[in-house]
């Protein structure tokens, strides 16, 4: 079967499924958490070793709970992603029952600069992209799948008016400045990690983390605004706030440390609002700085006993 075929029949499962109502969705997510925790998943291991970096303050009862919270807004993301991408962009965008900062990118977009929204995986990053594109074309910089039709799925589900997906590949640089030269907008997610000689090491939550330079290249080069970006959820019915926040100057700094620092303040913040909704099952720290001696901390959890 062809991969724009499969990816086709994934979409109409996922339609199928996120029509439900929204408590017996909730119900599924909760389970869905609580499976991950039983069965001690590869989601509940690295958010356990995540927290235990990140929050070496808490408890160990403090931080069974934050964990156990996590993965049900972990899995909890994933159902209203699925619906989000299967419904009408009209509806989703009713969803955003308060709305900061839109002043602030429409007069960034105004001034025909170039916008670039540095968006962390915070709430529901989905939610934010449909929003950009309804303030004119935006490109959105994504890893692709390895597989084809993960791809084909992405971009049936995140295609459409205003929106031009860029790989995060060596051509994607060059892209993005001609967008940004143009006077466009970009949205990225700066909380990935790179790869090695792609970016610097920069504190995050108090451990030196590997981190995109991508952003104060840009910025730098181009004159672009660069803004934070996300949607907060704030209630039990996918209720959600939109945030669009300035980001300190330093984040267009030509010393990469200094702008990579300043960007990881910035997403931290934004993490540390509730720390649930931040994306815990993704391995930020298994890159160690040169000659720090340290090991990949989630090497014993790839072999759990």
């Amino acid at each position: 079967m062809k991969p724009h075929t499969t990816a086709r029949l994934a979409y109409r499962a996922a339609a199928l499924f996120t029509r439900l109502p929204w408590s017996w969705l909730r119900a599924f997510a909760n389970g869905l958490a609580w499976l991950w925790i039983r069965l001690n998943a590869r989601e509940s291991r690295v958010t356990r070793r995540n927290l235990e970096l990140a929050y070496p303050e808490l408890s160990d009862a403090e931080r069974a709970v934050l964990h156990r919270n996590v993965l049900r807004s972990t899995a909890l993301q994933a159902i209203e992603t699925l619906r989000l991408w299967t419904q009408p962009r009209e509806r989703n965008l009713a969803r955003l029952t308060e709305r900061h900062g839109e002043v602030l990118y429409d007069a960034a977009l105004a001034a025909g600069k170039g916008v670039i929204v540095a968006a962390p995986h915070y709430g529901n990053w989905e939610l934010l992209n449909q929003w950009l594109a309804s303030r004119g074309p935006i490109a959105i910089v994504y890893k692709a799948p390895d597989e084809e039709v993960g791809d084909a799925f992405l971009q049936l589900v995140r295609g459409g008016d205003n929106v031009q997906q860029v790989r995060a590949e060596g051509p994607a640089v060059r892209q993005l400045f001609k967008v940004l030269k143009d006077g466009g907008a970009t949205g990225i997610l700066p909380d990935q990690q790179p790869k090695a000689g792609d970016g610097v090491f920069a504190p995050f939550f108090g451990v030196e983390a590997l981190t995109m330079t991508l952003v104060n290249r840009l910025a730098e080069r181009t004159g672009a605004t660069v803004l934070y970006g996300w949607c907060e959820r704030i209630g039990p019915g996918m209720e959600f706030a939109l945030h669009i926040e300035a980001t300190p100057p330093a984040v267009a700094d030509p010393d990469p440390r200094t702008a990579a620092t300043a960007l990881n303040v910035g997403i931290e913040r934004i993490a540390r609002r509730d720390p649930a909704q931040y994306q815990w099952t993704y391995k930020r720290y298994t890159l160690r700085p040169p000659q720090s001696g340290e090991d990949d901390p989630y090497a014993t959890e790839d072999h759990p006993h």
